[in-house]
């Protein structure tokens, strides 16, 4: 099972959470980047429906996957 872990973090003048090097919005306070990625973190951890899934890969090949809406990550937020 997949573990995502949000970061709260100093960014362009405010506050931000990351994940994976990607840097959510910017926010006025630590409590507030912090309060959205445990909005975040819940939300990530809710089950959906299993779905087909179609993305391309760097190479420009389109991969057509089945996306099990019950196989939810594990979620933390630090910081």
């Amino acid at each position: 099972m997949a573990h995502v872990t949000y970061r709260i973090v100093e960014h362009d003048g405010g506050w931000a959470y990351m994940s994976g090097g990607t840097y959510s919005e910017t926010f006025a306070t630590h409590d507030d980047a912090k309060a959205a990625a445990v909005r975040v973190s819940r939300e990530q951890r809710v089950p959906d429906e299993t779905a087909s899934i179609e993305y391309a890969t760097a190479d420009g090949t389109w991969v057509t996957e089945r996306a099990d809406g019950h196989d939810r990550p594990i979620t933390d937020v630090e910081g």
